[in-house]
């Protein structure tokens, strides 16, 4: 599984990586007993420091997305959720706002205002 941060998104990084391991499990890439990297190990192949990786985590364990067990790391323990008709609302919703002409950054910040 591969994760990426961006450091210049107004976003926090540890909410990024949530994000991203949210969406792997939503898509059905990470499954329930399924391990994450190491919190170290993460951390180093990101370039980004351990309690950012450790405070997404704990994001994720709060959330009870996964669970955190000593010596075994981080493991995904939601089962993954049919979004499939979300999924196809999605593909929709960039298909219009492609043939609108309307930015991919505009498109998100839309999405992520009516989040809110």
């Amino acid at each position: 599984m591969l994760f990426r941060v961006d450091p210049a998104s107004p976003d926090p990084l540890f909410t990024q990586l949530a994000g991203q391991v949210r969406a792997a499990v939503a898509r059905g890439e990470l499954a329930d007993g399924e391990r994450l990297p190491g919190a170290r190990e993460l951390a180093a192949s990101l370039d980004i420091n351990l309690h950012t990786v450790l405070r997404a985590y704990q994001e994720l364990r709060d959330e009870g997305l996964i669970e955190l067990r000593r010596g075994r790391g981080a493991v995904v323990t939601a089962p993954p959720q049919d979004n499939s008709e979300l999924h196809a609302a999605v593909e929709t919703l960039v298909r219009v706002a492609r043939s609108l002409g309307i930015a991919p950054q505009t498109t998100t910040a839309l999405v992520k205002e009516a989040l809110r």
